[in-house]
């Protein structure tokens, strides 16, 4: 059944609900001199321990950070020997975190021109994956770079970019995360993930009737 989009004018949004989901925010990436001032300017009543919990959060998150620049920053192996001190059986349990961090170690080796080193490893590490049919594909894309003497300009350059090592840095911070049972989003993130859904849906609407797709600006005003 359609919806008046008019009809969510009629409904009211509280204020403590708004509160709520920025101080969570806030809570979640640690601002404590941001979360005082918030409680403050708001009056909101001060969430029971949640300094003691912004403490853990910052405790896990210094080393969680760590582990995250080891894989952004091409060191897969060091993030790889970090989330098994702190957990041994996370990447045994997601193979395929497991399967990407190393390829994080394959593709530095190739950016080295490392092609012995890399074929060797390949074989050793990455090849064993080939026995699940998911990873075939993968490999062979992988495998693939070695026959490039310059593999940037190869079709597969996107696995050398800082955006696959980006992909893969955040799979494993999320992983991390879930595994500490602590929330990979925020509730204002979940949000604009919803928001961003909602837009393209209205976009892809807007297209069939020959309509430009709406700006950012145009779909927060409404």
């Amino acid at each position: 059944m359609d919806v008046d989009p008019r009809s969510y004018e009629q409904v009211v949004v509280s204020d403590n609900d708004i509160h709520d989901i920025v101080l969570s925010y806030l809570v979640h990436n640690c601002y404590k001199e941001t979360v005082d001032s918030f409680i403050t300017c708001t009056g909101m009543k001060q969430p029971p321990n949640y300094l003691e919990d912004m403490e853990k959060r910052k405790s896990s998150n210094i080393f969680f950070l760590g582990i995250f620049h080891c894989a952004l920053e091409g060191n897969a192996l060091k993030a790889i020997e970090l989330t098994e001190q702190l957990t041994h059986d996370l990447l045994e349990k997601n193979k395929d975190l497991h399967f990407d961090l190393l390829s994080l170690h394959f593709v530095e080796l190739v950016c080295s021109r490392k092609w012995v080193e890399a074929l060797e490893f390949a074989q050793t590490k990455l090849t064993p994956f080939g026995k699940v049919q998911k990873f075939v594909e993968k490999l062979e894309d992988f495998m693939a770079l070695l026959a490039y003497d310059e593999p940037e300009k190869s079709p597969m350059f996107h696995l050398l970019s800082l955006e696959y090592r980006q992909h893969v840095a955040d799979n494993l911070n999320r992983a991390i995360l879930a595994h500490a049972n602590l929330p990979s989003y925020t509730a204002m993130e979940r949000l604009m993930q919803q928001t961003t859904v909602v837009k393209q849906s209205l976009n892809q609407e807007l297209g069939k009737d020959g309509h430009r797709p709406l700006t950012w600006t145009e779909f927060l005003k409404g």
